[in-house]
């Protein structure tokens, strides 16, 4: 059913978005009617003056929607609904997840920030489910880099954005994602294309970024994916990885104002690394405690890791390790915020650049060439839960026992 505003439909066969059938219809919304069966993708063109303060339902597919609004920040957002939760994402400002709630569950991380700002700068805007990091540089910045905290990714301002419906083999589904191109004279012009994807029935979303390099020579690359889960008292946390594979980061950048102890707690923890498995109120993760893990991957590829809560659900993420080949957990738990990477899958460690490029890490992509970052995360139900903590502790038993990798 077509309404009336202007926005381009892009008829796209399957799931290729480089296919050509193009039509400029005025949509107020798209519905799929009543018994209508959609196979193949249709991609609607999102611009910034289809949101007002004013929520408005912009796509219905069964019991998926997305709906157009506008913070009263000035930042736009898209929520995107199914019968069991909803995810809020920033089409224009990093192509953030803001928020993801299921089943009554607050995903998010707690911060001291109530709605999105409109900034470029990274600590000015914490309080996202997901923030892309990268690509150019990552990390935080030490006296030798010149790249802010985690490079130009976070707050992009993406001058493409769409929305997706759909029908797939999987079922129906509803997706975000847009395109913010890089370039700097001289150094470098790359673009970033990410997509979160939401389909009816489920709580884990299928998320990637692929970074294209422009350029007719090769770029240097560095890319973590910032997921920021709300850590709960008494939740386990399920990686496999063993002890010997986890390493405390005993740095402490010169952005944080450490309380007394916390040093002390950091030796702790490089000397009984598996205590921070269980979390406790007691425990001085105060302002922060960085982990680097040796994971090893299923037999598909991908490592997977949860937070069990204290009633057998789980907040849940896996990746390709393919290509984020370096897993980092995040721990902040203070007054003001409360907030668990769980595992941030990555290309490197979060220490900057030049750190980063001593160690090896910074990788190099080729002219003209494309690599793509495949995750996921969400929620899981105590029987899905039970089920991947078994599937965890399978690939641990074939884990062997070596020590963490040390800088």
């Amino acid at each position: 059913m077509i309404g009336s505003w202007d926005a381009n439909v892009v008829g796209i066969d399957g799931q290729d978005t480089t296919a050509q059938r193009v039509v400029k219809p005025s949509i107020t919304a798209y519905t799929a009617g009543e018994g209508e069966e959609m196979r193949g993708e249709t991609v609607i063109t999102l611009r910034p003056e289809f949101f007002g303060s004013k929520e408005r339902t912009f796509i219905e597919h069964g019991e998926l929607s997305a709906s157009l609004f506008r913070y009263d920040s000035g930042v736009e957002a898209v929520r995107l609904r199914n019968a069991r939760g909803e995810v809020v994402l920033l089409p224009f400002q990093g192509q953030q997840i803001w928020d993801a709630r299921f089943d009554e569950r607050v995903l998010t991380m707690r911060s001291m920030f109530p709605e999105p700002r409109a900034t470029r700068d990274y600590l000015g805007n914490y309080g996202a489910f997901l923030l892309h990091c990268g690509a150019t540089a990552m990390g935080n910045p030490s006296g030798e880099d010149t790249h802010p905290v985690h490079g130009e990714l976070p707050n992009a301002p993406y001058g493409e954005a769409w929305a997706a419906v759909g029908t797939d083999g999987k079922g129906p589904y509803i997706a975000v994602g847009g395109e913010y191109r890089h370039t700097v004279a001289f150094a470098c012009d790359y673009a970033a294309r990410p997509r979160v994807t939401l389909r009816a029935g489920e709580t884990v979303l299928p998320i990637a970024m692929e970074i294209h390099n422009r350029k007719k020579s090769a770029m240097e690359l560095m890319y973590l994916a910032h997921v920021n889960f709300r850590p709960l008292d008494g939740g386990r946390l399920v990686t496999p990885a063993t002890p010997e594979g986890m390493r405390v980061r005993t740095l402490v950048p010169a952005t944080l104002s450490p309380p007394a102890g916390y040093r002390e707690f950091l030796e702790q923890l490089a000397a009984d690394p598996a205590r921070h498995q269980l979390l406790r109120p007691e425990l001085g993760f105060d302002p922060e405690v960085v982990f680097f893990l040796s994971c090893t991957a299923d037999e598909s590829g991908w490592v997977r890791s949860l937070m069990v809560h204290p009633d057998g659900w789980a907040s849940y993420i896996g990746y390709a390790a393919d290509s984020l080949d370096h897993a980092v957990r995040w721990i902040s738990r203070t007054p003001d915020q409360d907030c668990l990477g769980l595992i941030l899958p990555a290309t490197a460690e979060p220490d900057g650049y030049r750190a980063e490029k001593k160690k090896g890490n910074v990788k190099v992509l080729a002219a003209g060439q494309s690599v793509r970052f495949e995750l996921e995360a969400g929620l899981l139900t105590p029987s899905e839960a039970s089920a991947m903590e078994q599937q965890i502790a399978k690939v641990l038993r074939r884990t062997p026992r070596a020590p963490a990798k040390t800088n």
